[in-house]
């Protein structure tokens, strides 16, 4: 973890409280931190730094991140061609991140990519502005993103069919910024970053992951500036059980305060500033993006991502 992240985190596990955390460091190399810890002292919760990546998730244990189904090797493959097939010139390629990307306008400040998996949009990001942060639950998501960061290139075992296996080359272009990116594991519903941090804040495909929607909002608000700053949310609005309680949805439903579409509701709190939403937020492009994802040679998923770009 780049040492000048420190200025920036508080302990997640304090939150709504901020209380900075302190940096215990074994190991470091060229500014960063390799191996250590970072404490509270308000609250003594303890965040080890391992092999370079900060584990600053408060409420996930070893034993349910290593039942996590994103720690799997493959499906950690399958996520890198998500987000880089398009550098690869697959002919099916999805152009999904470059159109993400080209709603954020450039501007001074931090960047942060809640629920960033292997990189993609944070390396983007680092084009944007001065410097951009990705978080994940997922430690193997980070150490993918954080590999791509220090060696600009890696070689990815893409599943063929069976237990056939066939070798790719990820290479990331020039312009993307390897010095102004971070990568850390951490949660979307308690972000260990300190208030009005944030000029960009962007989640792609995660509100229909989290337990609870409208606290990632919150948590997005909290940590984003008042003033000169952009918010692109992108979902496909697959609301599930498995995920949130109906009651926690921000649509899909006939009934409640949420009834209707996702991407309608999102809008409504956002230029309302409801749900601790404020100040109000001024609401640009509405649109969708083709997004896939690939398991296999002959096998992909194609998902349709709504988003919705705002400023204040």
């Amino acid at each position: 973890m780049k040492k000048q992240l420190l200025e920036l985190l508080i302990c997640p596990n304090c939150l709504p409280r901020e209380h900075s955390l302190v940096a215990d460091i074994i190991k470091q190399q060229d500014g960063d931190i390799l191996t250590g810890a970072l404490k509270c002292p308000h609250c003594a919760a303890l965040f080890p730094i391992v092999d370079g990546v900060a584990l600053l998730d408060p409420w996930t244990t070893d034993s349910q991140r290593a039942a996590n189904r994103y720690e799997n090797d493959e499906v950690v493959s399958s996520y890198l061609w998500s987000h880089f097939c398009d550098l690869l010139d697959d002919e099916h390629a999805s152009q999904a991140y470059t159109t993400w990307a080209g709603l954020i306008a450039p501007q001074t400040g931090i960047a942060l990519d809640a629920g960033g998996a292997v990189g993609r949009f944070t390396f983007e990001m680092s084009t944007k502005c001065d410097f951009a942060i990705g978080i994940d639950t997922s430690q193997a998501f980070v150490r993918a993103a954080r590999r791509l960061m220090r060696q600009r290139s890696m070689v990815v075992p893409l599943k063929d069919e069976g237990l056939l296996r066939k070798e790719t080359v990820i290479r990331l272009p020039d312009d993307w910024r390897s010095d102004h990116v971070e990568f850390v594991v951490a949660n979307a519903l308690a972000l260990p970053f300190r208030q009005k941090s944030f000029n960009i804040f962007s989640s792609l495909n995660l509100v229909d992951k989290v337990p609870s929607p409208v606290s990632h909002l919150r948590e997005m608000n909290r940590v984003t500036r008042d003033q000169e700053a952009q918010f692109v949310l992108s979902d496909p609005f697959s609301w599930s059980t498995e995920a949130a309680p109906i009651e926690e949805w921000l649509g899909g439903t006939t009934e409640g305060p949420f009834a209707g579409k996702g991407l309608a509701n999102v809008a409504t709190l956002l230029t309302e500033g409801r749900e601790e939403l404020a100040p109000v937020w001024q609401v640009g492009e509405l649109g969708h993006v083709w997004w896939k994802i690939r398991t296999h040679t002959n096998h992909y998923e194609l998902i349709r991502s709504c988003y919705i770009h705002a400023r204040r």
